[in-house]
């Protein structure tokens, strides 16, 4: 006889995550199949891009539990990456 009590169903925070992330690539993807562009959307584009892959650091690389230190090396990181793509862009827009 099992004595463990039944759990509800109920989704994990990495299932939710991994939908938000399915739900983020979707609008980037409309985005660029609409052919919108400019520094509005760009910038629109790379903080999307940097929130999924804030996302995916914390859930999927185990982040969130990690250091402070790591959480902040990896932080940094991607918005150094970040910044460095924007600055790109706005040069070449010149």
């Amino acid at each position: 006889m099992n004595t463990t009590p039944h759990k509800p169903h109920f989704v994990r925070p990495c299932t939710r995550v991994w939908l938000a992330l399915i739900f983020l690539t979707a609008v980037t993807y409309s985005i660029g199949d609409a052919g919108l562009g400019g520094t509005p959307v760009m910038l629109t584009v790379l903080a999307i891009t940097f929130v999924k892959s804030q996302m995916i650091a914390r859930y999927f690389m185990g982040l969130r539990k990690s250091g402070l230190m790591w959480r902040i090396i990896m932080g940094s990181y991607l918005v150094i990456i970040t910044s460095m793509i924007a600055v790109a862009y706005l040069i070449a827009a010149k």
